[in-house]
């Protein structure tokens, strides 16, 4: 649309020229001056087109400071020649003096304004003068953060102080959302709509709709940190990327992952702990188990111990962007018990081992004592020859 609207304005500017020729060119002897004079119309538009792409990246607020600036810079000028006037200086010397103080008074008024705008109500959208001059903390939800749904407990903690601004294109994303043909996309949806409704229910809260839009910008991401641009506002979010190109452009961001891992306990190594073994670790003869707040806690050597709840050392944390992993070992006393336990089945073991020898010894010793020949008679060994009685 915009870019539509920048031809057009090119088009005007030379339709202009040929139409309105400017009577100067008469004396430059040119054939046809109508073109002449679109053309240079035509490049005095392709200027202001660029003077718009090239302040594309300020906000409205920063362009109307500069005008404003420019104003009483100009205005300032003014007035200062009117006093000049009166000193008879010579023509050509009040020109050149005029030109300096346009410069100069032009550049404070507009360096003035930038660095006071805050003070100018007039200007800054959703700014709310106090009679300290403070002005209102503005949050911006994100789709991903309704979606989550912890918000909506915050919300009950009192820990937002700001006003919820619910844009409505992160609206209508939940609402395209919730209408997917696809089951888990449909209820992710849903869910958000049940949490912004929660969260406007909530009297701890203020909640606001807007209806700024940026139709030149194709993502939600893209509006959303526009929108914190003009506004003046933090992004509440849970997206990794759209924190990270946030905070590249300059603007704050408020993720929830950030304040979960901030809250939670800090476990020094050294630390003794009492966890559930749950299941076995990659490496060899791991533990893998889970705190509370489902931090992962890999543990040497309690492979063994799956299923139990024993005593473990903390070796070392790990921080990462996506969480917390800690490393541990079986503690000393634990190890103690686990080798005594050991000791003893091994003990029994050898125990029943040799008392299984013995039984097999006597039951050898027997069969070697009476055995039979052949034509069935018996022999005794160690007796003597035996009598074999014919009835």
């Amino acid at each position: 649309m915009i870019i539509f609207i920048r031809l057009l304005f090119l088009a005007g500017c030379a339709t202009f020229g040929y139409l309105a020729p400017f009577s100067w060119l008469d004396g430059l002897n040119f054939l046809d001056r109508n073109w002449l004079s679109a053309a240079i119309c035509l490049m005095g538009g392709g200027v202001f087109v660029l003077l718009d792409i090239f302040f594309e990246q300020y906000t409205v607020k920063n362009i109307l400071s500069i005008i404003l600036g420019l104003a009483i810079g100009l205005l300032t000028h003014k007035l200062f020649m009117m006093v000049v006037a009166y000193g008879n200086f010579a023509p050509e010397a009040e020109r050149t003096f005029a030109i300096l103080t346009a410069v100069l008074f032009s550049y404070l008024g507009i360096i003035t304004i930038l660095r006071g705008q805050d003070e100018f109500s007039l200007i800054i959208p959703f700014v709310r003068l106090d009679t300290k001059g403070a002005k209102e903390d503005l949050i911006l939800l994100d789709t991903s953060v309704i979606i989550d749904g912890r918000i909506a407990d915050i919300a009950n903690t009192h820990f937002i102080g700001g006003k919820l601004i619910l844009p409505r294109f992160v609206l209508k994303e939940l609402q395209l959302i919730s209408d997917s043909s696809d089951p888990l996309k449909r209820n992710r949806g849903r869910r958000g709509l049940d949490v912004m409704n929660a969260i406007r229910e909530n009297p701890n809260v203020t909640v606001k709709i807007h209806e700024m839009d940026f139709p030149e910008f194709n993502t939600v991401d893209a509006k959303l940190v526009k929108m914190a641009q003009v506004i003046e506002a933090k992004v509440f979010t849970n997206d990794y990327n759209l924190n990270k190109v946030a905070e590249l452009q300059g603007v704050k961001v408020l993720n929830i992952n950030d304040l979960a891992n901030a809250l939670k306990p800090v476990v020094m190594p050294g630390e003794e702990m009492e966890i559930k073994i749950l299941k076995e670790g990659k490496e060899h003869e791991q533990g893998v188990a889970y705190l509370d707040d489902g931090t992962m806690v890999v543990v040497d050597a309690a492979r063994r111990r799956i299923g139990q709840t024993t005593k473990v050392t903390i070796t070392s944390v790990l921080q990462t962007q996506a969480g917390r992993m800690i490393f541990g070992k079986l503690s000393d006393e634990d190890e103690g018990r686990r080798d005594r336990h050991d000791r003893g089945r091994g003990d029994r073991w050898h125990e029943n081992r040799e008392r299984g020898r013995g039984d097999r010894h006597e039951r050898n010793g027997g069969r070697n004592g009476h055995h039979h020949q052949p034509g069935g008679q018996s022999v005794n060994q160690g007796q003597g020859p035996a009598t074999n009685q014919n009835h």
